[in-house]
């Protein structure tokens, strides 16, 4: 996407809110990778449980997407996980009714670090293109920390079931929708712009994380494709006032605008004879 700076836009010496171009030689490191960014911001299930340290929700979910990462999605039960803390599984009921639930805590623990996260706003206070390059390098940094977690991020049934494309988080979509419309964006636009953008960027980041071996295939996450019951969507307000846009199938049509703005660019790079990542 492509957009102008405000007429109010300061200049002289560059902002330090805006992150840094990235480094694009060839010896520079990922300024997204887990070395780059230090430990992840999860934190650990700690010791297996004792009187002393009780169980609770928290805890439970934070052992579930360290186990995820150690084993892999595939590897969670929940008598693993309960053994993991040093408890039966059935101790773990109290906390997260059955898997599913477990799992959709384990996503909404995930995408809470992206909130977390003093790169990433949650308003386009500098500009919508700002906004959206800190969002994707906060998202991508959640890839890259949790590999094995998050294909469950992008393929976990909303609680919006008519979310096009459907996205587990809706704090993401809500923030994503307000900061777009705040920005000028109409109605329409801002759900145009999310669609293209949670695809381009989920679709690349899925690739990634199965370069590293992970599987993304349906049979490999579980889930019935259903929402959660009861779901309260009250905290969503543009989800909501938006549902008949966000579930219109635009997929056919947004594909091929997609495929003849890469043709576009490919055609851009082979007149300037030079590599596309140049």
């Amino acid at each position: 996407m492509q957009g102008e700076l405000p007429d109010d836009a300061p200049s002289g010496d560059p902002d330090p809110s805006v992150p840094d171009p990235p480094d694009l030689s060839d010896d520079a490191p990922d300024r997204d990778g887990p070395a780059a960014r230090g430990a992840t911001a999860v934190l650990p299930a700690g010791p297996p449980s004792t009187g002393r340290t009780p169980l609770d929700r928290r805890r439970v979910l934070g052992a579930a997407v360290e186990y995820i990462d150690r084993h892999g999605l595939g590897a969670l039960t929940m008598r693993r996980l309960g053994a993991a803390l040093g408890v039966e599984a059935m101790a773990l009921y109290r906390y997260v009714p059955g898997r599913e639930q477990l799992l959709d805590g384990v996503v909404e623990t995930v995408i809470d670090e992206l909130y977390g996260d003093p790169d990433v706003h949650m308003q386009a206070a500098h500009g919508w293109q700002d906004f959206l390059q800190r969002l994707a390098h906060g998202v991508r940094r959640l890839a890259l920390a949790h590999p094995e977690v998050f294909p469950l991020v992008a393929t976990r049934p909303p609680a919006a079931p008519w979310v096009r494309p459907p996205l587990r988080s809706l704090r993401w979509v809500e923030s994503f929708l307000t900061a777009m419309t705040d920005s000028g964006f109409s109605d329409e636009a801002a759900v145009g712009a999310y669609r293209a953008y949670s695809s381009f960027l989920l679709g690349h980041l899925l690739l990634e994380v199965s370069q590293k071996g992970v599987a993304i295939n349906a049979e490999d996450v579980p889930g019935d494709g259903a929402p959660s019951p009861g779901a309260d969507l009250r905290s969503y307000p543009s989800v909501v006032r938006l549902e008949s846009l966000l579930s219109r199938d635009e997929t056919a049509a947004e594909f091929e605008e997609a495929l003849e703005n890469l043709l576009g660019r490919l055609e851009t790079v082979r007149q300037e004879g030079r590599a596309p990542g140049d």
